[in-house]
């Protein structure tokens, strides 16, 4: 592991394109690709819930009132609503956090979802990066933050490794005077959701982001939240503009942390992982290729280092796949790709593809 000093604080210039995200992959020419680039898991939302959402749209014409949604995840998670605040999308909240916090020496941990970053850069932060590294599994080492960070921000599961960090390990960052923050946007992905830290109250400045948006095919409707002290929600509150949140996505809130969305989150986490297996044990095929997988991946993607990773990449989209290049996350390098998790039958039509694909760059 490695600690970098970036005192850029400007987007355009970093080597890594930090607003390249997997979307990307798809837009355009790549609408008609077999999509393995985004992470979001369901390619619509189920029927009941899209009934839910349909429901709320006869109070269009009333401003958003969050209070219900808000209780319901204060509920969810056991905290009192003074620790919630609900956001559009994960992502909102990385912009609020960068805008609102007095930080003066913020790290990411990297490699990880790049936003956190990007909003920090665009705030006028100068950015810390710890580099976490393949030797290592991209393992959590808690002495590698610096000691003096007031700001740290960490993913759990972290995306694009898929590593899920022991919560006692990433607890082992907080400090008195420090803002620890735990993307848990892919927890739910994770049968039992087993070290999650959301709920936590014992840990000191600790603040969790979750999202609605993988689990429940809602991307394009955005909706996440931040579990946090309530001094803490004050700041990022007043960062917010008035009525942030739209009605139909305060209706998702409030049925996604419901009893029935969680049972079918834990079975839908339970198939991903069965499923996540296969697709390891497929990859696992092409060791004599030089392909290897980030080992014990526990997320809805796994991560994989393919040599001349970026010739494949091509080679997949001209046979109908679409994969998230990883040389625009910190700490990788175009030798590595992230290929989200599908159903077997598709699993089984990309590995064919990734046969082809890798033969073709062999030659």
């Amino acid at each position: 592991m490695r600690t970098d000093r970036d005192t850029d604080t400007g987007i355009g210039t970093d080597t890594h394109d930090l607003r390249h995200h997997g979307d990307a992959e798809v837009r355009d020419d790549g609408a008609k690709l077999v999509d393995l680039a985004v992470n979001v898991r369901a390619g619509a939302p189920p029927a009941w819930l899209r009934e839910h959402i349909a429901g709320s749209l006869d109070g269009l014409a009333a401003y958003p009132d969050g209070r219900a949604a808000r209780a319901a995840v204060a509920a969810r998670h056991g905290v009192p609503v003074e620790r919630v605040l609900l956001t559009a999308g994960a992502a909102e909240a990385f912009v609020l956090l960068a805008r609102a916090l007095e930080v003066r020496r913020p790290v990411v941990v990297h490699p990880q979802f790049t936003e956190p970053e990007a909003a920090l850069r665009e705030a006028g932060h100068a950015v810390e990066r710890v580099l976490l590294q393949a030797e290592d599994g991209f393992r959590l080492d808690p002495g590698l933050v610096p000691e003096d960070a007031d700001l740290v921000v960490i993913g759990n599961p972290t995306n694009p490794t898929s590593v899920l960090h022991p919560a006692g390990v990433i607890a082992q960052l907080a400090r008195p005077g420090r803002t620890l923050v735990v993307d848990e946007a892919f927890m739910d992905a994770v049968p039992g959701e087993r070290e999650a830290l959301a709920g936590r109250t014992d840990v000191p400045g600790l603040v969790v982001l979750r999202s609605l948006t993988k689990t429940w095919g809602l991307a394009g409707l955005r909706i996440g939240y931040v579990l946090a002290a309530p001094s803490t929600i004050v700041e990022l509150e007043r960062a917010q503009p008035l009525w942030p949140v739209s009605t139909p996505a305060l209706a998702a809130a409030e049925a996604c942390v419901s009893g029935r969305a969680l049972a079918e989150a834990e079975e839908a986490a339970r198939r991903i992982a069965a499923d996540r297996a296969h697709l390891v044990a497929g990859l696992a095929e092409f060791g004599s290729d030089g392909v290897r997988v980030v080992g014990a991946a526990e997320g809805s993607f796994v991560l994989v280092r393919v040599p001349r990773g970026d010739v494949v990449r091509g080679h997949l989209r001209g046979l109908g796949y679409a994969v998230r290049r990883g040389d625009t996350f910190p700490g990788l390098g175009e030798e590595w790709l992230r290929v989200a998790v599908r159903d077997r039958v598709t699993v089984n039509g990309f590995l064919q593809a990734f046969d082809r694909a890798v033969m073709l760059a062999g030659r």
